[in-house]
């Protein structure tokens, strides 16, 4: 009984929607690895490895969710993540700051400015990301 109740579950888990994830680090190693992980988890994935190739984009893929590496070349995470919260379309995506290099409470206000609610330090358990993120898209309904 229990495994037929599992199996009508994931049957409708295979006719929902994938969520969208959009990653921007500009470690290509850890992207690669990183959207793999979520690519096996079932969700959709685009990586960018800097935050001006992912703005170009962002309106067209209408992601659920943002990981975003705050320390990256070019345009900072802090930026990037400024400049989504400054558009109706994209202020609303939730997003979730990664950095092996910031300390999040150094960082808290500047974060709160950003509209980042949620910090990963590098390196950091792929399967705890995962958990994040399912309860960040649980919570805002996307």
């Amino acid at each position: 009984m229990q495994n037929k109740n599992l199996k009508m579950s994931n049957n409708k888990k295979e006719k929902m929607p994938r969520k969208k994830i959009m990653i921007i680090d500009d470690d290509k190693e850890f992207l690669e690895e990183l959207k793999e992980t979520l690519n096996l988890n079932g969700y959709e994935v685009a990586a960018f490895s800097d935050g001006t190739s992912a703005m170009e984009v962002v309106f067209k893929i209408k992601p659920n969710i943002i990981l975003l590496d705050l320390k990256l070349k070019g345009k900072s995470g802090f930026q990037v993540a400024y400049e989504l919260k400054s558009y109706p379309e994209t202020a609303k995506i939730p997003i979730i700051a990664m950095s092996a290099y910031y300390a999040e409470r150094v960082y808290t206000e500047l974060m709160d400015m950003c509209g980042i609610q949620i910090f990963l330090i590098k390196p950091f358990n792929l399967q705890d990301a995962i958990a994040r993120i399912e309860a960040v898209l649980k919570e805002r309904g996307r």
